[in-house]
């Protein structure tokens, strides 16, 4: 697959099927996405890749937690910042809105974030998880590296013909991870990858992007274009 074609394609799919996903196609995946640029060559990441019978049984604790109302496990960072301002507030409502219509939930639904918990809990009916940890010594440079490195990963699962959704959300639910993929207290959970294939007949959802003039400014004298 070409790369702008890839980068392109990549969205967060959230409607998998369940259909099981090779592992020699995440090794291959895992293997080339080693190549992601990481200052010092520090290659922060840890990856644990969860599927079968553990994943589903750690989907069956985290759905039981979002179903309860659970507020889930105490952050170990913020998903964003508070106080979050325009425009950067305008564009998280807009794609909000999207999300809600996109997975049948209505944004007046007073039980809507129990819904939409329960939802991500199940990693979308996702087969498989990638959970990236990072290890607690590491500085904001190496998240840096690590975002890097999932967006590779994203992109080569398009060359595969997968779909991906990273999910934050995981982080609230860091201590049923932690016991299921083993990871020790030296290791923080920085999100989940739900991977697998789209499910047919959902509606798709495609999230607008700021035009180049809002995040781009060029500075000095450019040849014509040829």
């Amino acid at each position: 697959m070409d790369v702008y074609e890839a980068v392109d394609s990549r969205r967060a799919v959230r409607a998998f099927s369940d259909e099981p996903i090779p592992k020699g196609v995440l090794d291959r995946v895992l293997a080339a996405a080693a190549r992601a640029p990481s200052s010092g060559n520090l290659q922060p990441w840890h990856v644990y890749v969860v599927t079968g019978e553990p994943l589903a049984e750690l989907k069956r604790h985290a759905t039981a937690r979002a179903l309860a109302g659970d507020p889930g496990d105490e952050r170990e960072y913020p998903m964003y910042p508070a106080g979050l301002a325009s425009p950067y507030l305008d564009r998280f409502s807009a794609a909000a809105a999207q999300r809600y219509e996109a997975l049948g939930i209505d944004r007046d639904d007073l039980d809507r974030p129990r819904k939409i918990a329960a939802l991500n809990a199940d990693a979308f009916g996702a087969p498989v998880v990638l959970f990236c940890y990072l290890d607690r010594t590491v500085g904001p440079g190496q998240w840096g590296d690590a975002g890097m490195y999932l967006q590779t990963v994203m992109l080569l699962l398009r060359a595969e013909g997968l779909h991906s959704c990273p999910q934050v959300m995981w982080t609230m639910f860091r201590r049923t991870v932690s016991r299921t993929v083993g990871a020790d207290d030296g290791l923080v959970l920085f999100c989940g990858v739900s991977v697998g294939r789209e499910r047919e007949g959902v509606a798709r959802l495609r999230t607008g992007r700021a035009d180049l003039a809002e995040t781009v400014s060029f500075i000095g004298e450019w040849p014509a274009d040829r």
